[in-house]
């Protein structure tokens, strides 16, 4: 346990137990129930707002590496063409958090209330005074893996890779945003918010439609894939649709889970990554060019590129490990990126492939 973190006179013991026998002793805050998911870590330094609400944290325990949460607490509730202003989607995703130091008293213009209570208000357990780094590279070393997090009494692991996260993320009936010009089926996996800020900002209607959505009844100008949670094979209807868009030449654009089964409907297949890539400075190379950026990203899964077949082809890879980060034919207006190009919080260098996408709109 970490011994130089500030104790509220009511925290409670509690501790985080790993499915290795790992056992971190640390102190609650949020809602004092037990929970269990899959462990990963994030090192981004500021942005829990939009992490906890990213709806591909969904049924995971999420660390946070940076050794200070809570300060500048949690924003209010305003609303801006439908969608929450300050945060990722509607509601939090994550089945627990972990942190380093929690800070008791917060202090920020926009704050409308503390993270324990946002926490608490959804049901979802905290626990502090935990070695957050040191648990980190243990995960980095191990790979991810299940958690879950105990007061009194014991609760079985839980694996969410195993179930259908996408279809508990997304929506449930079509949505539509915007008037613009431009009409774009965004299938939701479990998007973000600032994926559809980004889409409006350029002239679109966006129609948001359930991720098993036969889109091909509804008249579009271009087709966008969103990021969403755990094993994209269990999207097989998702797929089916993709594979039959494919046969067409309306613009594709996909991110991050939509990366992965942009791949899968062409043909090439995934695997689950050791521990993940969760961070908001992931170096990012173009292939082809000298061009990297850093980037802003959150998947357990990835493409294989030896699987694609001869008319696909790698757009980006990982400068860290040489992992996939988007793919695109090589005559049609498909590609996609595993990273996030809407980066919030992060940074905002590769926002520029939605005016690709727009691009490709116009000249198709």
């Amino acid at each position: 346990m970490n011994q130089n973190h500030i104790l509220h006179p009511a925290s409670r013991p509690v501790k985080l137990v790993l499915e290795d026998g790992l056992e971190l002793q640390g102190w609650a805050f949020g809602a004092e129930r037990p929970s269990a998911g899959e462990g990963v870590f994030n090192t981004a330094m500021a942005g829990y707002p939009e992490s906890i609400t990213d709806p591909s944290y969904q049924g995971q325990i999420l660390v946070l590496t940076y050794p200070l949460i809570g300060n500048y607490g949690v924003p209010g509730k305003q609303r801006e063409n439908g969608l929450l202003r300050f945060f990722e989607s509607d509601e939090i995703h994550i089945n627990g958090l972990v942190i380093s130091d929690y800070s008791f008293n917060y202090s920020h213009w926009n704050a409308d209330q503390s993270l324990s209570d946002w926490l608490t208000a959804s049901g979802v357990p905290g626990i502090h005074g935990i070695d957050t780094r040191t648990l980190t590279q243990h995960l980095r070393e191990k790979g991810a893996m299940l958690g879950k997090i105990l007061y009194d009494e014991d609760i079985p692991f839980y694996d969410p890779n195993q179930v259908n996260l996408v279809n508990e993320v997304s929506t449930k009936e079509i949505v539509r945003y915007g008037n613009g010009r431009y009409k774009i089926i965004l299938v939701d996996c479990g998007v973000k918010n600032n994926i559809i800020r980004c889409l409006l900002r350029r002239d679109t209607e966006v129609i948001r439609v359930p991720w098993d959505y036969d889109f091909s009844t509804i008249p579009h100008d271009g087709l966008f894939i969103s990021n969403g949670p755990g094993d994209p094979k269990q999207c097989l209807v998702t797929i089916g649709h993709l594979r039959g868009a494919m046969e067409g030449a309306t613009p594709i654009f996909g991110i991050c889970l939509g990366n992965q089964l942009m791949g899968l409907a062409a043909g090439g297949d995934t695997y689950k990554l050791k521990y993940g890539h969760r961070s908001h400075n992931q170096p990012v190379l173009q292939v082809g060019t000298n061009k990297a950026y850093i980037t802003s990203q959150n998947h357990g899964f990835a493409l294989d590129d030896e699987s694609l077949p001869g008319d696909w082809e790698p757009l980006f890879k990982n400068l860290n490990d040489g992992t996939n980060e988007g793919i695109r034919h090589k005559s049609k207006p498909f590609f996609s990126s595993q990273f996030h190009p809407e980066a919030s919080s992060g940074p905002s260098d590769t926002e520029f492939l939605f005016d690709e996408f727009i691009n490709n709109i116009i000249n198709s």
